[in-house]
């Protein structure tokens, strides 16, 4: 089996919902060691971004392009860290999708890509209580669940499974990048909400995946 533009658009359509449906929560933990809008952003970013693909004529033609709306989107409509960060995932993401259809070695890359760049503009890496001890694990998980030989929606579960482990872990961490580095040790106890966002994501990933192969 593969993943085409209508699994790429079911993903963000699933993301805008579950990212509304956990908007309270992710207000909550950014409150906990951020600014408190991290919910807020996200939400507005998703909303704007299912208008824009509402109001297009024709809908996009390959995943690249469902993934590139979704990066100028996010980068022009949410604010603070989430929308630079985000923004820059889902653009390396659609630069490593080049085929119109997706394997699982095509899924590794797209991960692999939004890795990527997260890592480059966060300027960070693992034990930093960030957005990457969520990816960083999914990628890890998707690349073994790709070697072993699972399809693309089987890679997908590996990865969401993996990030949500990787951002339980994050509790008690202590932060040592962005505003939640100001606590200091009082940052550890909390989750962060960039790795949860970041779980959800990829969570509605392997859902609309899973829906695609039913």
């Amino acid at each position: 089996m593969t993943l085409d533009v209508s699994w790429a658009i079911a993903w963000v359509r699933g993301t805008a919902q579950t990212v509304a449906e956990h908007r309270d929560e992710l207000v909550e933990l950014d409150r906990q060691i951020g600014d408190g809008d991290h919910g807020e952003n996200l939400t507005r970013g998703f909303t704007a971004v299912i208008q824009r693909l509402d109001a297009l004529e024709e809908p996009p033609a390959e995943v690249g392009d469902v993934l590139k709306l979704v990066a100028t989107t996010l980068m022009s409509t949410v604010g603070g860290a989430a929308g630079p960060l985000y923004g820059t995932a889902y653009l390396r993401a659609a630069k490593a999708t080049g085929a119109p259809r997706l394997d699982s070695a095509g899924v590794v890359a797209l991960l692999e890509g939004a890795l990527e760049g997260i890592v480059v503009r966060g300027k960070s890496t693992t034990g930093e209580k960030t957005m990457v001890d969520a990816w960083s694990p999914a990628v890890e998980a998707a690349v073994l669940a790709a070697d072993a030989g699972l399809d693309p929606a089987g890679v997908l579960a590996a990865a969401a499974d993996a990030a949500e482990r990787g951002a339980e872990a994050t509790i008690p961490m202590v932060a040592s990048k962005g505003r939640a580095s100001y606590l200091g040790e009082r940052s550890a106890g909390h989750r962060d909400p960039g790795a949860e966002s970041s779980a959800l994501v990829l969570r509605a990933a392997a859902w609309a995946a899973a829906e695609a192969t039913a």
